[in-house]
């Protein structure tokens, strides 16, 4: 079902400053910036390497506001990993057969994700406390 670690997604106060680190340290390189509105983050994407399955990253996330779920996630816990996301080669079938293994989705149905993905979470408390996202990459 997995094809791949797409992103880990990491929580952090300053996106620039996190950027600069990530940049710098490990010579990753920033292939995508946004603004989710609907998850309340600022985000970059920093390509690690590609292979069969697609590109393998890091999403540096910045909330907009501390009421927004990374917001209360830094304010709980601190900077840190805030979730692991698996490439899936399609999300809504990878959510039908997760859900009918007793795994509770977070999402109804797909929804926009990084880079023009289809994006789904799954319940952290059925998987092992941690937050886990299903990534259909976009069509190029």
């Amino acid at each position: 079902m997995f094809m791949r670690i797409d992103h880990i997604g990491i929580a952090c106060r300053n996106l620039e400053e996190k950027i600069a680190f990530f940049s710098e340290t490990f010579e990753l390189t920033v292939v995508a910036r946004e603004v989710n509105e609907e998850q309340g983050v600022k985000e970059a994407m920093l390509h690690i390497a590609d292979g069969e399955g697609g590109g393998s990253y890091i999403q540096l996330l910045e909330p907009l506001s501390d009421d927004s779920p990374v917001g209360k996630f830094l304010a709980k816990r601190g900077e840190g990993v805030h979730h692991v996301a698996f490439g899936v080669p399609d999300v809504e079938d990878a959510m039908a057969k997760i859900n009918e293994k007793g795994v509770r989705l977070l999402d109804e149905r797909p929804r926009h994700g990084s880079m023009g993905s289809q994006i789904a979470f799954l319940h952290p408390k059925d998987v092992g406390g941690m937050l886990t996202e299903l990534v259909q990459a976009a069509e190029h």
